[in-house]
C-alpha cells in the first residue's frame, strides 16, 4: 500500500517533532520573527546611520562641507540599487528554494559583512560597499520574510499580519535615528555598532528557531490543515493563494482537474467569470495568453495593471518616506543649529504615527486596501507642501515643523500594509484566473516570493530616487520647490491607487 505524502515525508525526516513545534511554526511567530529581521536589517542599520553619517564623513572620512551632502544622498541612494538589482534574483531563487528560512539565515552574512566594512571603514569606497552588502541582505528579507508571512497567513488576514511587519520597519526608523544619533555624540562611532551587533545575534537565534508550516506539516499535519481550513478558505483557494510549494492541501494539477470537472459546467463558467473579474486583467486573446504563460512568472505578473498600481504606490511611498534621510538633518542644522541628537529627535514626530500600523491593517482586511491607501496620499499632499513654511528659527517653526512631519508620518502609514497585502491578493486572483479558465499556474515553485521581489523592487526605487529627489532639488532650488514636489507627487499617487487597488474600481463584479 502507498504511503500518503505526508507520512512519507514524516518517515524520511524522523519521527520525533521539534521541541516547541506548534509555537515555532505558529503565525505571530513567524510574523514576529520577520517584523525583528525589518527592524534589524532594514531599519536598524538602515537609519542609525542617517543622523550619523554627516558628521562622521568630515572626521572620519575627511570629506570637505561642500561635499557631504552629495555623499549622504549617494551613500542613502546605493542602498536602493543594491535593494533594486538583487531583488528578482533573490525572489526567483526563493520560489526554488526547499526553505524560505535558509535564504533569509544566508542573508544574515551580507547583513554581517556590511556592518563589519561600516564599522571599520573610514574611506567612501569602502562605505560604498558596505552599502551594497546592507542593501542585498535587505532584499533578503523583504522578499523572502513577506513572502513567508504570505504562505503563513491567510489573505483576509493578511493586512493585519503585513502591518506588524510595518510595525517593526517604523519601530526601526523611530529607535535607529534616534540612538544612532545619541550613542555617536556621547560614546562615539564604535559604539553605534556595537548595538548592532547585538541585535544581529538576537536575530540569528529567531530564524534558527522558526519552523515553516510546510516543514510542521511532517510532524502534524492536521494541525496545519485545521488551521487553514479555519481561516475560512477552501482547499482549492488556499493551494494556489499561497506558494504551491510549501502548500499541505492539494498540487497544482489536482486543483486544475477539480476546476475543469465537467459535472457542472454552469458553476464552473461562473467560477471562470469571478476570477478573471478578480484579477482586474483583460482576458486575452488565447495566443496571447500562451505566450504570457510561457514568460517568467516575475515578468508575466507585470500584464496586471492592479500589480502596476500598487508597484508605483510602492515606489512613491518609499521615495517621500526615504527623502527625508538626505535632507531633514542637513535641514536641521542649518535651520535651528542642531547636531545629530537634536535631528535625531526631529524623525519621532515623523515616526510615531506608524504605530498604528496594525490597526490600519485591520481597516484594510475589512474594507479593502482602495480606500485607506488612496485616502492616505491624497492627505498627506497638503502637510507636505506646508513644509515650505519651515524657514527661521523659532519656537513656532519647530513646533509647526513637529506637527506637520507628525501628519506625513500618519498619513503615509495607512498607505503601507494594504500596498503590502495587496501583492499577494494579485498572485491568488490571477493564478485562480489561469486555473479556472484551464490554463497552466504557476506550478509548484508558485510566484509569491517573485511578487514580492516586484514589489521590493518598486519599494527599492523609491529608496533610490527619493533622498537623489530631494536632495539634488534641496541643492539647486531649495527647501521651499523641494515640498511642493513632494506634495504633488504624493497627491498624484492617489489617482492610480484610488482606481486600481484591489481591482478596476469601473468594471463590472
Amino acid at each position: 500500500m502507498k504511503k500518503p505524502g505526508w507520512l512519507l515525508s514524516l518517515t524520511q525526516h524522523g519521527s520525533k517533532a521539534p521541541y516547541l513545534l506548534k509555537q515555532r511554526s505558529s503565525e505571530g511567530f513567524v510574523i514576529g520573527t520577520v517584523a525583528l529581521a525589518v527592524f534589524t536589517k532594514d531599519m536598524f542599520l538602515y537609519g542609525m546611520i542617517v543622523p550619523v553619517i554627516p558628521f562622521a564623513l568630515q572626521e572620519r572620512s575627511h570629506v570637505s562641507h561642500g561635499k557631504v551632502q552629495y555623499w549622504v544622498s549617494v551613500l542613502v541612494a546605493i542602498y536602493g540599487a543594491a535593494l533594486l538589482a538583487f531583488s528578482p534574483v533573490l525572489g526567483w531563487l526563493a520560489d526554488r528554494s526547499s526553505s524560505r528560512r535558509s535564504p533569509l539565515l544566508l542573508g544574515l552574512l551580507a547583513l554581517l559583512g556590511a556592518t563589519v566594512l561600516l564599522n571599520v571603514g573610514n574611506k567612501t569606497g569602502v562605505l560604498v560597499i558596505g552599502r551594497v552588502l546592507q542593501g542585498i541582505s535587505a532584499a533578503v528579507v523583504w522578499v523572502v520574510g513577506l513572502a513567508l508571512i504570505a504562505d503563513t497567513v491567510p489573505q483576509e488576514r493578511l493586512g493585519q499580519a503585513m502591518g506588524y511587519v510595518g510595525l517593526g520597519m517604523s519601530v526601526g526608523i523611530l529607535v535607529a535615528p534616534l540612538l544612532g544619533g545619541i550613542v555617536f555624540e556621547h560614546a562615539g562611532y564604535n559604539a553605534v555598532f556595537a548595538m548592532a551587533y547585538a541585535l544581529i545575534g538576537v536575530d540569528i537565534v529567531l530564524r534558527l528557531l522558526l519552523v515553516e508550516k510546510k516543514v510542521a506539516a511532517r510532524w502534524d499535519p492536521d494541525d496545519v490543515d485545521g488551521a487553514a481550513d479555519t481561516s475560512g478558505q477552501t482547499e482549492d483557494t488556499q493551494t494556489v493563494g499561497r506558494d504551491a510549494g510549501s502548500s499541505p492541501h492539494l498540487d497544482q494539477k489536482e486543483v486544475l482537474e477539480t476546476n475543469s470537472r465537467p459535472s457542472d459546467p454552469e458553476k464552473g463558467a461562473m467560477d471562470a467569470t469571478a476570477a478573471a473579474n478578480d484579477s482586474t486583467e483583460p482576458l486575452a486573446e488565447p495566443a496571447r495568453q500562451r505566450r504570457r504563460d510561457k514568460l517568467p512568472p516575475v515578468l508575466s505578473l507585470l500584464y496586471s495593471r492592479r500589480l502596476l498600481a500598487a508597484l508605483f504606490a510602492s515606489l512613491i511611498q518609499a521615495a517621500l518616506l526615504t527623502s527625508f534621510d538626505s535632507v531633514l538633518t542637513i535641514r536641521a542644522a542649518n535651520i535651528f543649529g542642531w547636531r545629530s541628537t537634536g535631528a535625531a529627535l526631529l524623525f519621532l514626530p515623523l515616526v510615531i504615527p506608524s504605530f498604528l500600523a496594525p490597526l490600519f491593517g485591520l481597516i484594510a482586511d475589512r474594507v479593502g486596501g482602495r480606500y485607506p491607501a488612496s485616502l492616505g496620499f491624497l492627505l498627506g499632499c497638503p502637510p507636505f507642501v506646508c513644509l515650505r513654511f519651515i524657514d527661521e528659527n523659532t519656537i513656532k517653526d519647530k513646533v509647526t515643523a513637529c506637527a506637520l512631519l507628525a501628519l506625513i508620518g500618519l498619513f503615509l502609514s495607512l498607505t503601507f500594509p494594504p500596498i503590502m497585502a495587496e501583492i499577494s491578493g494579485i498572485v491568488e486572483a490571477k493564478e485562480k484566473q489561469m486555473l479556472a479558465t484551464g490554463r497552466q499556474g504557476y506550478g509548484k515553485a508558485g510566484a509569491t516570493a517573485q511578487a514580492y521581489a516586484l514589489f521590493n523592487m518598486a519599494f527599492a526605487g523609491g529608496c533610490m530616487v527619493g533622498p537623489l529627489l530631494a536632495g539634488f532639488i534641496a541643492q539647486e532650488h531649495g527647501w521651499s520647490i523641494m515640498s511642493w514636489v513632494l506634495g504633488l507627487l504624493c497627491g498624484f499617487t492617489a489617482i492610480p491607487t484610488f482606481f486600481y487597488l484591489g481591482g478596476f474600481i469601473l468594471k463590472k463584479q
